[in-house]
C-alpha cells in the first residue's frame, strides 16, 4: 500500500508531504521511502495561523477559515507528492494536520485540537483520509502525544543497548524503547521546548524593527548561537520551570513555551543581545534534552525533525550528552527532515488495517486504540481487510527515497 503522510508541526512553517510504500512480512512491516515534498504555508496564512496561537485570542470565525484554508494546503501538497513521487498511485492519504491547541492541565490531558479539514483533502485527491489521530488516545486517557512512539518502538526494537528516538521540532520529544535500564514497557514523553523559544526569540528581534535580523524566523544554521555566550543567570531561570521535573507521561507545547513565556524569563535581566538570548536557548534545549535521557541509562539517542539542522544546537546536544552516542535518523535509513511524516504514514496503514496506533505505556492511555477518523475518497470507502498479524517490527529500505 501506497501511503502519503501529511504533517505540519508547531514550527508551523511548512507542510511535509512523505510517501511511503508499506508492505507487511510476516510480523515485519516494510517501509520503502519513496520521497518527501514540502509545501510552505503562504505568508498572509502562516500570518493568519500565528496570530490566532494561544496565548492570543481569536474568533471562531477565524477558527473556520484556518481549518479551511489549512485543509486546502494540506491537499496542495497531497497532490503533489502523489503526483511527483507516485505516479498518481497513491492508495491512502494520513493527515496529521495542524495542532492549534493541546489542552493540558492538572497533570493530564483533556482534549487537543488539530486543524486542517480533510475533506479538501480526500475531494482534491480521491482517496481516502485518516485524520483526527490524537483525540482517541486522549479520550482513553491517554496524553495524546508523542504518537511517534508507537513507530518508534516498531523501528528501534531490537537493537542493543538503550535507544531512544528524539525529535527535535518546535518541542522535543523522546521514546525510550524497552523502558531503559529500568525494565518495564516503552515510555515516551516531551522533554520541553526544541526550536518554539528560539524561533520565539528570532521572531521577536526580527519583528522589533532590528535590522540585522529582519526577516528571520529562525536561526539558520545556528549563526546567532555561534556568535553568542550563554547568560547562566537567564539559563538557571529557565531551568527552573516545574514541568521538567514532571513525571512521565507527560506532553507540552506552545500554550506553555511562547513568546510570553520567553519575555516573563527575560523580565529584569535588561536589555540582552539577540545573539546571547539564542545562544542561552539552545543551550536549554541541549541540556533538558540530556537531562530527560539521562536517567534511563541510555546508550545512543536517534535524532530527527529540524533541529537536526542546526549545528550548534547538535554539537551542544552531544556535549551535554557526555558518552551518549547521538546519531540522526538518516544514518538508519530514515530521513530526518520527513520521519514525522512517515511516521504518520505508518499509523494511517494501521489504522486502515483495523489495528491499534498507540503503545500505553507511552501515552499513559487506558488500552491500546484504533486511531482516527476515515474521510471516503471519490469512489467511496473502500479500505483493505482487516491485518490478521499484528506487525512487532519496522524495517527500512531506504534505496528509493528522494527528496524534493
Amino acid at each position: 500500500m501506497r501511503v502519503i503522510g501529511l504533517m505540519s508541526g508547531t514550527s508551523y512553517d511548512a507542510i511535509d508531504a512523505a510517501v511511503a510504500d508499506l508492505t507487511l512480512e510476516g510480523d515485519t512491516l516494510v517501509l520503502t521511502p519513496l520521497g518527501m515534498v514540502s509545501t510552505v504555508y503562504a505568508d498572509d496564512l502562516r500570518a493568519e495561523l500565528r496570530a490566532a496561537m494561544p496565548p492570543a485570542a481569536t474568533t471562531m470565525a477565524a477558527v473556520c477559515r484556518l481549518d479551511t484554508r489549512i485543509g486546502q494546503a494540506f491537499a496542495e501538497a497531497a497532490v503533489l507528492a502523489d503526483r511527483e513521487l507516485c505516479e498518481g498511485r497513491a492508495d491512502l492519504i494520513a493527515s496529521h494536520g495542524q495542532t492549534v491547541y493541546h489542552w493540558a492541565e492538572d497533570g493530564r490531558v483533556h482534549g487537543t485540537l488539530q486543524i486542517g479539514e480533510p475533506a479538501w483533502i480526500a475531494e482534491a485527491t480521491g482517496r481516502p483520509v485518516v485524520s483526527g489521530f490524537r483525540p482517541r488516545d486522549v479520550a482513553a486517557g491517554g496524553q495524546g502525544a508523542p504518537l511517534v512512539s508507537m513507530v518508534d518502538v516498531m523501528w528501534l526494537r531490537g537493537r542493543t543497548g538503550v535507544p531512544v528516538a528524539l525529535n527535535l521540532g518546535g518541542i522535543a520529544n523522546i521514546t525510550v524503547v524497552d523502558g531503559g535500564s529500568g525494565g518495564g514497557g516503552p515510555l515516551a514523553f516531551d522533554t520541553g521546548p526544541a526550536n518554539a523559544l528560539i524561533d520565539a526569540a528570532v521572531q521577536s528581534y526580527a519583528g522589533g524593527g532590528t535590522a540585522a535580523y529582519s526577516g528571520a524566523s529562525i536561526d539558520t544554521d545556528g549563526a546567532l548561537a555561534a556568535r553568542g555566550t550563554v547568560h547562566q543567570p537567564l539559563l538557571r531561570r529557565l531551568l527552573d520551570e516545574p514541568y521538567y521535573a514532571k513525571p512521565a507521561p507527560k506532553t507540552t507545547g506552545k500554550e506553555l513555551f511562547n513568546l510570553p513565556y520567553l519575555r516573563a524569563a527575560l523580565a529584569g535581566f535588561g536589555p540582552l543581545p539577540a545573539e546571547d538570548v539564542v545562544a542561552t536557548l539552545t543551550r536549554l534545549t541541549a541540556r533538558t534534552v540530556a537531562e530527560a535521557v539521562r536517567p534511563f541509562g541510555t546508550t545512543e539517542v536517534i535524532a530527527s525533525g529540524g533541529g537536526t539542522r542546526n549545528p550548534v544546537l547538535m554539537a551542544q546536544l552531544r556535549e551535554e550528552l557526555g558518552g551518549v552516542r547521538l546519531l540522526t535518523s538518516d544514518e538508519l535509513g530514515l530521513p530526518s527532515a520527513a520521519k514525522e511524516a512517515y511516521a504518520f504514514a505508518v499509523l494511517g496503514w494501521l489504522t486502515a488495517h483495523g489495528l491499534p496506533g498507540t503503545e500505553p505505556s507511552c501515552s499513559g492511555a487506558r488500552h491500546p486504540s484504533v486511531l482516527g477518523s476515515v474521510t471516503p475518497g471519490g469512489r467511496g470507502l473502500r479500505l483493505p481487510e482487516p491485518a490478521t498479524t499484528v506487525p512487532i517490527e519496522l524495517t527500512i529500505n531506504p534505496r528509493l527515497f528522494t527528496a524534493g
